[in-house]
C-alpha cells in the first residue's frame, strides 16, 4: 500500500501524522493507516483524544489522482472519514500546510480544526472536471454558508489560514501546531463528553431555504467563468441539496450520484490530462535532474512595452528584482506608469495590500544605460519583431551583461539561433515567448537554440516554475509550437471567410466549440495593420487567405485599435459589433480571386479550423519540435484558449478517433485541396493501429534540431 500514518502518543493525546510524501494524499495506505490509528486510540483508556496531522509541508493535498478508475485497496475513503467522524473522542485537524480537496474534506469530519499560520484550505475539483465528492459539498455550505462554499467551490481557490479562520473553516491559528492542539484536546475533553461534527450544523443551510438568490448568481458565475464545463453546474446542485435536504445522509447520496457522473464524463478524463501534463511539459526528457541550475538573484528586461512590463511584473510578483532598461526616456517613463497602474488596480480589486504593492513595486527599476543590467542573472530582450534589432541589442548585451549570465529573446518565431550568433555566449542563449499581457497568461515557450547548454534549459525551466507559468520546451524552428500551429487555423478562418461564411457566423461556432475568442475577434484585438505593414514595407504580396484582412487595412479598418476592422467596437468598449459594410468586400475579394461563396455549416468551420490545429500538431510531435503530445495541449490550453474540458487539440484528437481524423482530413483535402488537411505521416500510423497521439516515442536526441528553414511553415510567419 502506499503511504502510511504514523502513531504515537503524547501526554495523553494520539497523534496520527500522514506520511505519503511529497503531498500526502489518501492513497490507500494513508487511508488504512486512518482507520488502524483511531481504533487504536478509541481502544486506549488512556487516549483523552486524536490530533490528525502530516509531515511536511502538507497536512493531506488530496484524493490519490492515480487511483482514479481502479479498484481500491484496503478500506474506502468514506469508511476511513465515518471512522473519523464517529470517533468516540475528539478529534482535532492540526492543518500544517496544504490542506486540499480531500485534505480539506478530512478536516471537515473532525471536530475541531486548528491551523499553523502559512496552512491554507480549498475544494479545487472543479479544477479537474470533479466535484468535492467525500462530503465537501454538503459541510462547507454548514460552516461557512452557501455563497461562500460555492464560491471556493466553483473558483477552485485556495484560502489562506487567517481568511479561513474569519470565515469559520479553522476554529484557531497556532505557531507551535502540535503543542498547542495537545492542550486544546486536553481542554475540551475535560469540559464536554459532546464534541461537534460538521454535518449537524443546519443553520446556514436553513436560512438559505426559500431564496433562489445564491444559486442563480452561481449559475451566473459559473456560466461566466467555467463557460462549457460539466463539473459547476453538479456542484450547484449538491449545494442546492444541502440546502434542501432535512436529513444530512440525503444530500450525501445526492452528491455520490453526481459526483459519479462527472468520473465517467470525458471533460474529467481532458482535464486530469492537462493536470498531469502541465507537469510532465516542466521535464526535459534528455536533461539529467541532477543538472545544475543557476541562482537568479536579479532579472533585466530590454524594453518597457506591454511585454516588457507584464515580463518585469512576473519578475517583481515572485519576489526577483528586475531592472527595465529603454532608449527612449519617456517610453521608460510611460512603462513604468503603466506597472504601477496595474498594481494599483490590484489593490483596488483587493488582490493586494498597499504594503504589498509598494514592496513588489519597489523590486521593479529602471534607467536608459544598459550598464544598470550588467550585474542581472538573466537578461529578456522583449522589443517587437526585428531580428536585426533583435541582433543589436544581443551584441550589445554580451559586451555589458557579465559572462555567466543567461540572455532571453521574447520572440514569437524568429531563429533563436541567429540571435546567440551574434554573442561569445551561445550556449547562455534561449527563447523565453511570453504571452500577452505576460503577468496574466500562463504559458511560457522554451525555445532551445542548438547550443542552448543543458544548464542554461533547466535554469529557465526553473525560473519558469517561480514565476508559476506553464513552461513548454519547443525546438527552434519557425513559430515554435503555438505560432505554427495557428498559422493553419487562422488560414482556415479566412479562407471560409473567402468561400461564404462571416465572421460572426465563424467566430460564433468555434466559440460554442469552447474556444475562449473567435478568430475574427482575435485579428481584431491583435490587430489588422500588422501583417499588412510589414507586408507592404517588403513589397510581399499578400496569401490569399490574408487578403481580405489586407483590403480592410486598406479602408482603414485596423480592428479593436481605430474601432474597426472585421467588426466596428463603441469608443471605450471591446464588444463586437456587426459590420455589414464589410460584406461587399467580402464578395469582391472572393469573385477577384475565382472563389464562388456558398453556405457553409458550422460544422465545416469547426472541423476545418481545429483539423488544421491537429494535422500541424502531429507534424511538430514527429519532427520532435515539441517533446511530447500533451505539451502541445498544455500549449494551447494556456496561450490560445482551446477549452481545458476537451483536453488540448491532440487529447481532442484521440477522443476523436484517430480513424475519424484521418476521414475527416481526407474528406477536406478533397473539398479544398489544401495542403492543411493532407493528412500527417504521424495520423496515417495511428489510424493504422488505432492508436493515440502520446503513443509515439518522444525523439530520445533532442539537440538533433531541424534547420531552422526546414519547418513546413518556413516563410508563412
Amino acid at each position: 500500500m502506499k503511504g502510511t500514518v504514523h502513531y504515537e502518543v503524547k501526554e495523553g493525546v494520539a497523534i496520527l501524522t500522514v506520511d505519503n510524501p511529497p503531498v500526502n494524499p489518501l492513497s490507500d495506505g494513508v487511508r488504512a493507516g486512518l482507520v488502524d490509528g483511531i481504533t487504536q486510540a478509541e481502544n486506549d483508556s488512556n487516549v483523552l483524544g486524536v490530533v490528525l496531522t502530516g509531515a511536511g509541508r502538507s497536512f493531506i493535498a488530496g484524493a490519490d489522482i492515480s487511483e482514479f478508475g481502479k479498484t481500491p485497496e484496503g478500506p474506502s475513503l468514506d469508511e476511513a472519514l465515518r471512522k473519523l467522524e464517529f470517533c468516540s473522542k475528539p478529534v482535532v485537524a492540526a492543518i500544517n500546510g496544504s490542506a486540499l480537496g480531500g485534505g480539506l474534506e478530512t478536516a471537515l469530519v473532525c471536530n475541531y480544526r486548528i491551523a499553523g499560520p502559512a496552512a491554507f484550505v480549498g475544494l479545487p475539483e472543479v479544477n479537474l472536471g470533479l466535484l468535492p465528492g467525500a462530503g465537501g459539498t454538503q459541510r462547507l455550505p454548514r460552516l461557512v454558508g452557501p455563497a461562500e462554499a460555492l464560491k471556493m467551490m466553483l473558483t477552485g481557490m485556495h484560502v489562506h489560514a487567517k481568511k479561513a479562520l474569519s470565515m469559520g473553516i479553522i476554529d484557531e491559528i497556532c505557531e507551535d501546531l502540535i503543542k498547542d492542539s495537545i492542550k486544546f484536546i486536553q481542554k475540551v475533553s475535560s469540559e464536554s463528553e459532546n464534541h461537534p461534527k460538521v454535518r449537524d450544523l443546519n443553520e446556514k443551510v436553513i436560512e438559505a431555504r426559500g431564496s433562489d438568490n445564491i444559486l442563480l448568481e452561481a449559475k451566473a458565475m459559473a456560466a461566466k467563468t467555467r463557460k462549457g464545463q460539466f463539473a459547476p453546474g453538479q456542484i450547484i446542485k449538491c449545494v442546492e441539496a444541502a440546502i434542501n435536504c432535512d436529513d444530512f445522509n440525503d444530500g450525501m447520496k445526492k452528491e455520490g450520484e453526481y459526483f459519479i457522473e462527472c468520473l465517467v464524463n470525458p471533460q474529467r478524463e481532458a482535464m486530469i490530462h492537462i493536470f498531469f501534463g502541465e507537469r510532465a511539459a516542466s521535464k526535459i526528457s534528455d536533461i539529467p535532474r541532477e543538472t545544475p541550475v543557476k541562482d537568479i538573484k536579479k532579472a533585466g528586461i530590454i524594453g518597457s512595452g506591454t511585454m516588457g512590463g507584464g515580463i518585469a511584473m512576473c519578475f517583481a510578483n515572485a519576489g526577483i528584482p528586475v531592472h527595465i532598461i529603454d532608449q527612449d526616456a519617456d517610453n521608460l517613463k510611460r512603462g513604468m506608469s503603466v506597472i504601477e497602474k496595474n498594481y494599483e488596480f490590484m489593490v483596488n480589486r483587493g488582490k493586494m495590500t498597499e504594503e504589498m504593492k509598494d514592496s513588489v513595486f519597489g523590486l521593479v527599476t529602471s534607467s536608459l544605460d544598459y550598464q544598470d543590467v550588467s550585474d542581472c542573472d538573466i537578461v529578456i530582450e522583449a522589443v517587437y519583431e526585428n531580428l536585426d534589432l533583435k541582433e543589436k541589442i544581443f551584441r550589445t548585451l554580451d559586451e555589458v551583461v557579465k559572462k555567466d549570465a543567461i540572455l532571453a529573446s521574447n520572440t514569437s518565431g524568429l531563429n533563436v539561433d541567429s540571435i546567440a550568433a551574434v554573442t561569445n555566449r551561445p550556449e547562455l542563449v534561449v527563447g523565453t515567448h511570453f504571452f500577452s499581457p505576460a503577468n496574466i497568461m500562463r504559458l511560457l515557450e522554451v525555445v532551445r537554440g542548438s547550443q542552448s547548454s543543458d544548464e542554461t534549459m533547466a535554469t529557465v525551466m526553473s525560473v519558469g516554475k517561480k514565476l508559476k507559468k506553464a513552461s513548454v520546451v519547443s525546438l527552434n524552428a519557425p513559430g515554435f509550437i503555438g505560432n505554427r500551429m495557428l498559422f493553419g487555423y487562422t488560414a482556415q478562418a479566412n479562407m471560409l471567410l473567402l468561400e461564404g461564411a462571416l465572421p460572426h457566423q465563424v467566430d460564433q461556432a468555434l466559440e460554442s466549440f469552447g474556444m475562449s475568442m473567435g478568430p475574427f475577434r482575435m485579428l481584431d484585438l491583435v490587430g489588422l495593420d500588422l501583417g499588412w505593414r510589414a507586408r507592404k514595407l517588403s513589397g510581399t504580396e499578400p496569401a490569399l487567405p490574408s487578403k481580405i484582412g489586407d483590403q480592410l487595412c486598406e479602408l482603414d479598418r485596423f480592428g479593436q485599435k481605430n474601432g474597426k476592422g472585421f467588426y466596428n467596437y463603441n469608443e471605450g468598449s471591446r464588444a463586437p459589433n456587426p459590420a455589414p459594410e464589410n460584406e461587399d468586400i467580402y464578395k469582391t475579394v472572393s469573385a477577384a480571386n475565382g472563389i464562388e461563396r456558398r453556405e457553409i455549416s458550422d460544422e465545416e468551420i469547426v472541423d476545418r479550423c481545429i483539423l488544421a490545429l491537429i494535422n500541424e500538431g502531429a507534424d511538430i510531435i514527429e519532427e520532435g519540435v515539441g517533446q511530447r503530445a500533451a505539451d502541445l495541449d498544455v500549449v494551447y490550453i494556456n496561450g490560445y484558449g482551446f477549452p481545458i474540458w476537451r483536453g488540448g487539440p491532440m487529447h481532442h484528437a484521440n477522443a476523436t478517433g484517430m480513424t475519424e481524423v484521418l476521414n475527416k482530413l481526407n474528406k477536406y483535402h478533397e473539398l479544398t485541396k489544401s495542403d492543411t488537411f493532407k493528412p500527417a505521416n504521424l495520423i496515417q500510423k495511428l489510424a493504422e493501429t488505432d492508436g493515440k497521439f502520446g503513443d509515439a516515442p518522444a525523439k530520445e536526441d533532442r539537440k538533433e534540431k531541424l534547420s531552422f528553414s526546414e519547418s513546413s511553415v518556413a516563410g508563412n510567419l
